[in-house]
């Protein structure tokens, strides 16, 4: 490739970037039907062509923007998981689940993820690209669980699913409640028995 076409591909991925950058910040602050697509433009410095030539509509941004924001919450969430000291599957997934809650209370995962996210996106799309970041993390641990006898055996992606499933409906509960910080304190306590219960 010549350092032209190189040069035009960085141009292309900087442009994308500013465009996911201004967007994210955007969507966060005001949501997603009160920002349009000449507010993004001028917040990353470029045209409306420029944001079109990236991003088919406004609806492919925020799935941009959607993705990245689950997949640092996926990051975040593996690091915590790698670096405790318990080798407890039941431990570690509370402790996800923990993670997950307090990620809900936190004004861009809220909005972007949990209200706008369904609703932009379609729930089976939201569901798909949520799936797609936290399923192979919690089936993992699930599966060591079964394998190591910690949790009796048990079809593993099957407890997953539902395990995701009220996960995500406790962190919509966090989100959507007049007092998320209330909420996610009595929604703790509900989501420990639940997965005690669930990894018996």
């Amino acid at each position: 490739m010549s350092p032209a076409r190189r040069t035009q591909a960085d141009r292309s991925a900087a442009t994308r970037r500013a465009l996911v950058g201004a967007a994210r910040a955007l969507f966060a602050h005001d949501g997603y039907a009160d920002v349009g697509t000449e507010r993004i433009a001028h917040a990353a410095g470029v045209t409306r062509g420029a944001l079109y030539h990236q991003f088919a509509d406004k609806v492919e941004l925020f799935a941009a923007v959607f993705e990245e924001v689950e997949s640092e919450l996926m990051t975040e969430l593996a690091t915590l998981l790698a670096s405790m000291p318990t080798g407890d599957p039941r431990e570690l997934l509370l402790a996800g689940g923990e993670a997950w809650l307090d990620a809900s209370t936190e004004p861009e995962v809220q909005r972007i993820v949990l209200l706008d996210g369904p609703s932009v996106l379609g729930w089976e799309r939201w569901r798909e690209i949520g799936l797609r970041y936290g399923l192979g993390l919690v089936t993992s641990v699930l599966a060591d669980a079964v394998a190591t006898g910690a949790i009796s055996p048990q079809p593993v992606e099957p407890l997953a699913h539902a395990l995701m499933g009220a996960l995500d409906e406790a962190a919509l509960y966090v989100a959507r409640a007049p007092d998320p910080v209330a909420a996610r304190t009595d929604m703790g306590h509900v989501v420990d028995r639940l997965v005690r219960a669930l990894l018996t």
